[in-house]
């Protein structure tokens, strides 16, 4: 049989997603599976995202530009305007979701071999296409214990070896919910400055944020902006995953023309996605407030519900719908398993994505859970009960 290749064999699986086979087999007993395993909004796409693909006067569906359509591309570049961050459509490259997104930067930045420092926990995914690039990615961990605030920049700094090209931020965070102060990019910016790093940020949850915090933009850090790399979507802000529309936002000229050279060899992002997209831009402020006190009920109801369950550790979590959050059990692996396959309260289980896939050192997260709280807030509070019965029979079992 012919040989595959070493880096497609090492990839390792999503932990996001591998427990699926399990939830698929829990389902066809008739159980009820609470889905907290995958950031999927529940929320409503805004109509207008719709309405725009129906009105859209399309006779064949075309490629698009490969840095996207016009309309588009300036409607992000008004966006980011409007947040107090003045940039033009030729800071921006529309893409296939931020994963492509993603991979385009990572293909541009790194040779093989070359490093990323990443706070862990982080994306899994951040793996997936730095490995696929060939490079390193090199950890720095933060702890539960901290809130998984930025570690030290004495820790950063490091691990900066000459094979270092970048450090890569995700805020507010995914799997964490920590929202990076000023204060944290600035150390960032010092760090990126002085040893020529590109700073990339995954920004895709920018309007989540709660209790009064607010995000701050790597783009609005003066002095950096050549190193300043933005990865954003439309999939969370907007419930809109399976448009695929994401995007790159940089000043550096230089870097967004190289990664129009990946952009012309895909050809195009989706059209009728860029269609919808176009449409949605301009929410008003009102949106992005309902959809963040919706989240900040969720949150409440998460953080209160998980504190009232003895030996878990629910960090405090300020940005995204995700927790991060320590379970009473030696394996989460096994134990997020062993609740699809062998547990039910009340005719349902809880599926989780267990904490190890979002860590690079080996042993970390061994006993965490990434929590997404997506949920109607009933169905929530459901789910939390669920999780509550499932370690107490557990313990008893193991």
């Amino acid at each position: 049989m012919p040989k595959f290749s070493d880096r497609i064999q090492n990839l390792p699986a999503s932990p996001i997603r591998k427990l699926v086979p399990f939830a698929d087999a829990a389902k066809a007993r008739g159980t009820h599976v609470y889905h907290l395993n995958i950031g999927q909004p529940d929320i409503e796409t805004p109509p207008r995202f719709f309405e725009a693909i129906t009105e859209a006067d399309v006779k064949v569906l075309a490629y698009s530009h490969s840095a996207g359509i016009e309309s588009l591309r300036d409607g992000i570049a008004d966006y980011y305007t409007r947040l107090g961050h003045p940039i033009s459509a030729n800071d921006v490259l529309v893409t296939t979701g931020a994963s492509e997104a993603l991979n385009f930067v990572l293909t541009a930045v790194l040779n093989p071999g070359d490093e990323i420092i990443v706070p862990e926990p982080f994306y899994a995914n951040y793996i997936s296409f730095s490995m696929g690039n060939d490079g390193v990615v090199v950890p720095v961990t933060s702890t539960i214990e901290d809130d998984f605030a930025l570690p030290d920049i004495e820790a950063l700094e490091a691990k900066i070896t000459p094979r270092t090209r970048a450090i890569l931020i995700c805020n507010p965070g995914n799997p964490t919910g920590v929202l990076y102060p000023k204060e944290a990019l600035e150390k960032l910016q010092a760090i990126c400055k002085k040893h020529d790093l590109f700073l990339i940020a995954d920004e895709v949850y920018r309007e989540f944020a709660y209790g009064g915090h607010t995000h701050h933009s790597t783009l609005g850090l003066v002095g950096l902006e050549e190193n300043v790399i933005v990865i954003d979507s439309i999939s969370k802000r907007f419930s809109a995953c399976g448009a695929r529309i994401g995007c790159i936002v940089s000043r550096n000229q230089e870097f967004m023309g190289l990664v129009l050279k990946m952009a012309q060899a895909r050809l195009s992002p989706p059209t009728l996605g860029q269609l919808g997209a176009a449409a949605i831009y301009d929410m008003p402020p009102s949106y992005y407030e309902g959809v963040v006190a919706e989240y900040t009920k969720r949150r409440d109801i998460l953080t209160a519900a998980l504190g009232e369950i003895e030996g878990v550790v629910c960090p405090q979590v300020n940005g995204a719908f995700y927790a991060m959050v320590r379970l009473p059990v030696a394996n989460a692996d096994d134990f997020c398993q062993w609740m699809l396959e062998e547990f039910e309260h009340e005719g349902a289980t809880v599926m989780m994505a267990p904490g190890s896939g979002f860590y690079a050192t080996p042993g970390q997260g061994q006993n965490e859970v990434r929590i997404a709280y997506v949920l109607q807030q009933d169905e929530l509070a459901a789910a939390m009960r669920c999780l509550k019965a499932g370690l107490e029979a557990y313990a008893k079992t193991h």
